[in-house]
């Protein structure tokens, strides 16, 4: 993620975070896929399809909804970014289970882009993390009201991705500067488009919930497998939702290098479908839901690659209460916020002995 282009929006009054820095960022599997995607669009010179392309796009106007009652927007030169995966079984998802009311957000992660854009750190936020909830306003205009202790992902399903926002801004004291939502239905479609993603397991892992089954060694996944690996849970590490965020941040990282290599600018079959894939797989913000938005976004990631990328899951401890939730550890989780508000390095004392879920290395 390189030095990034003004992206053609003016930011409304009271939405804009960091006004005179360059165009903005966000992250995840999905996020980074399909900005590498607009990126090679832009770069193949194919305007002609943008009209397409943008229809796929439905934004949401979080900033109209979170109003005035922000943390400051903060002018460092850094960007940071909530991208959620959306849990919903409703439409083609329904496949994935049953849809029981309220989709919750089952994917959390901060993404933190330093000043210059060159280096990111990413911060999981475990769902089933107990949180103070503020009160917040839903898409419709309808009041929710806060809750003490409550799951990190109830956020969502009760108030939709404002809530959602607010909670982080309220648990970080970071203003979001956008928001990104990735669908299950568009992850699998993504990663077939790109061709699948190569990992290396280290053990067997076999999770009839998640439908994967694979033996130790090297894998081509494609995008069902690639699913199945995000969503797996009982059958690594300790079976928590800690050990499901190791294999995402060991999947990511492969998935980050990959799509940087995709090849598709002499393709452009593949390269328009890689960017349709893409744009229909996210919902983002109203500050990225054109094409031309997105590429000016686009350019600032080029430069990162997995190396670059340093990937923590936020300090928790489980619950003395409830040893199926977990509790921020309250100094730690500061010290990881301050470090990103300030535009530095996570320490690592932040993460040291805290809950992990014991599934590092699982995937290579």
């Amino acid at each position: 993620m390189t030095e990034q282009s003004e992206s053609g929006r003016a930011r409304g009054a009271g939405g804009g975070r960091r006004r005179k820095r360059p165009a903005k960022r966000r992250k995840a599997p999905i996020l980074i896929a399909g900005a590498a995607a607009v990126l090679v669009l832009g770069g193949a010179g194919l305007g002609y399809v943008y009209f397409k392309l943008d229809g796929n796009l439905q934004g949401v106007d979080i900033n109209a909804q979170l109003g005035t009652e922000r943390p400051d927007d903060v002018d460092n030169g850094s960007l940071d970014i909530l991208v959620l995966g959306s849990d919903s079984r409703s439409g083609d998802n329904g496949a994935y289970g049953k849809d029981e009311g309220g989709a919750r957000s089952d994917t959390a992660m901060v993404v933190h882009v330093y000043e210059g854009h060159k280096k990111a750190s990413v911060v999981s936020i475990p769902r089933d993390t107990l949180v103070d909830r503020p009160s917040c306003t839903d898409g419709q205009g309808g009041a929710v009201a806060g809750e003490r202790r409550a799951m990190f992902n109830t956020a969502y399903e009760v108030g939709g991705p404002a809530c959602a926002v607010k909670t982080v801004e309220s648990m970080s004291g970071i203003r979001m500067d956008h928001y990104i939502e990735v669908d299950f239905t568009g992850f699998k479609k993504l990663i077939d488009e790109l061709g699948g993603v190569e990992i290396t397991t280290t053990q067997a892992i076999e999770d009839s919930k998640s439908h994967l089954d694979l033996a130790p060694g090297t894998h081509a996944l494609d995008g069902e497998q690639s699913l199945g690996l995000v969503r797996t849970r009982k059958s690594v590490g300790d079976g928590s939702d800690l050990g499901r965020i190791q294999l995402q941040q060991a999947f990511m990282k492969a998935f980050i290098d990959q799509a940087k290599d995709v090849g598709v600018l002499t393709n452009p079959a593949k390269l328009y479908g890689l960017a349709d894939a893409a744009t229909k797989a996210i919902t983002p913000d109203s500050e990225l839901d054109s094409v031309q938005e997105l590429m000016g976004f686009a350019k600032g990631l080029s430069g990162i690659g997995a190396q670059n990328v340093h990937m923590v899951t936020l300090p928790v401890e489980y619950d003395p209460r409830d040893p199926n939730r977990v509790v921020p550890l309250e100094a730690q989780s500061r010290q990881v916020w301050k470090a990103l508000k300030s535009d530095l390095p996570i320490p690592a004392a932040a993460t040291k002995d805290t809950a992990t879920g014991k599934a590092d290395g699982v995937v290579k």
